[in-house]
């Protein structure tokens, strides 16, 4: 549905509720892969997956940026500059996983560091949210705007789509971004290009959504084999 911009916004317009009741993406996600499902990254990712993102991080080509990223990833104080620890764990993977080229039609491809601004933008408190959404000139899929003084201190998350903003249920950064994943499944609409590697890791291997017929990349399938040995 989300493809077309018409149909789109005439999703929010039948279902309205999604705009000011957080809460209700969790709630459907939960109605179409059951309740299990619904908690399963949450449950995992600080537990078990946060770390191996980190340890498998040494193997990367160690630029600024992502030194940035692990570092603050393994801060367990308040980070002062940059994204809060969960974040910027989930910005690792996205190394881990970069865009793939984009074919003949669209030669060449998006940095990891240009890839993590599909994936959340921010903006300082006080800035209209409205006026970041009448600013967006392209379709975009799904992503995180975060609202804080400064990144690692956001106190409200928004999913954007289509040029509607939908207020988080929580604050917490992982929660937030479990919100987002789901988003995709509950609205109908397909993964950012530059993104699908990592949402088709977290799709298969985290959530264990389609693993048999999903079709993935083979970074993404060695990185998965790593993971669950």
């Amino acid at each position: 549905m989300v493809h077309d911009p018409v149909k789109s916004s005439e999703l929010f317009t039948a279902f309205p509720r999604f705009l000011d009741i957080a809460g209700l993406i969790d709630q459907d996600f939960g109605l179409m892969f059951g309740d299990a499902a619904t908690t399963k990254f949450l449950e995992r990712w600080p537990t078990i997956y946060k770390q191996k993102v980190l340890e498998q991080s040494c193997g990367l080509t160690q630029t600024a940026d992502l030194q940035d990223l692990v570092q603050n990833a393994e801060c367990t104080t308040d980070v002062e500059n940059g994204w809060d620890s969960d974040m910027s764990s989930i910005l690792v993977l996205v190394h881990l996983l970069p865009p793939s080229p984009h074919g003949r039609k669209r030669p060449g491809k998006l940095s990891a560091r240009q890839a993590s601004g599909r994936l959340v933008k921010f903006i300082k408190t006080g800035t209209s949210i409205q006026g970041h959404l009448d600013g967006i000139v392209e379709s975009l899929q799904p992503y995180l705007l975060a609202v804080g003084t400064q990144k690692s201190l956001i106190h409200k998350y928004f999913i954007v789509i289509d040029k509607h903003a939908i207020p988080c249920k929580s604050p917490d950064t992982l929660a937030c971004f479990d919100e987002l994943f789901k988003a995709h499944f509950v609205f109908g609409t397909s993964y950012n290009q530059d993104l699908v590697n990592m949402y088709n890791f977290l799709q298969t291997t985290i959530f264990e959504i389609d693993v048999d017929t999903t079709k993935v990349n083979p970074r993404v399938a060695e990185l998965r084999a790593r993971m669950l040995h």
